[in-house]
């Protein structure tokens, strides 16, 4: 590798949309924090507050990042790789910590494990895709998903801190969460039937 192609590597490394990519990472563990010491440290309810300000922060370079890496054309491989890790990093830990924390509870914990596995599902298709040079576009219906279930979260994390403000904050969460694993389902077995599809098309070859 000669100095200008480790210079241009660096400098998309370094661009603004992979730069709010590497944030939204870097706030998994102030969210995640806040939540512990609130709920399993017996915190004042306004660390809830500063979660929910973090999430939505986070939430929102997921659509800046992309929104800028189209306008700037400051698209690359490494922000491609990195932008979904990012997401399914946030989402993942956020739902593990409200687990623990019992605000995801009861039957509302199979919504949660329907979420995970299907991100775990698509991770292993998608890997097992792009080896085979095969690329599966985000379907509408997928960021739809990715809405409803951020909106979810952040429900979620205001939990008790958002019932003293406005009843039903709690419920309305898993509501939403519901709705989220139920649209998670549906696009999973999209992406499972393409994944299936070009499996017997190899196969066969």
């Amino acid at each position: 590798m000669n100095i200008a192609t480790t210079r241009g590597t660096t400098s998309r490394a370094m661009s603004l949309p992979n730069i709010l990519t590497y944030g939204r990472i870097a706030a998994i563990p102030v969210v995640v924090g806040c939540i512990y010491a609130q709920s399993i440290m017996d915190g004042p309810l306004w660390l809830r507050w500063g979660a929910v300000a973090i999430f939505i922060a986070a939430a929102v370079t997921d659509y800046l990042d992309g929104y800028y890496a189209r306008i700037w054309n400051q698209q690359s491989a490494f922000g491609r790789m990195l932008d979904p890790i990012a997401d399914k990093l946030l989402v993942a830990s956020c739902l593990l910590m409200l687990a623990a924390d019992g605000i995801i509870h009861g039957w509302s914990l199979w919504a949660a494990i329907v979420i995970l596995c299907r991100e775990i599902l698509v991770s292993g298709l998608r890997e097992y895709l792009a080896a085979l040079r095969v690329s599966v576009p985000v379907t509408k219906l997928a960021k739809w998903k990715t809405t409803v279930q951020l909106i979810a979260i952040g429900f979620l994390l205001a939990g008790p801190a958002g019932d003293e403000v406005v009843p039903m904050v709690s419920m309305i969460g898993l509501a939403l969460l519901w709705a989220s694993a139920i649209l998670t389902m549906y696009t999973g077995y999209d992406y499972f039937g393409a994944g299936i599809h070009h499996l017997i098309k190899e196969d066969e070859g």
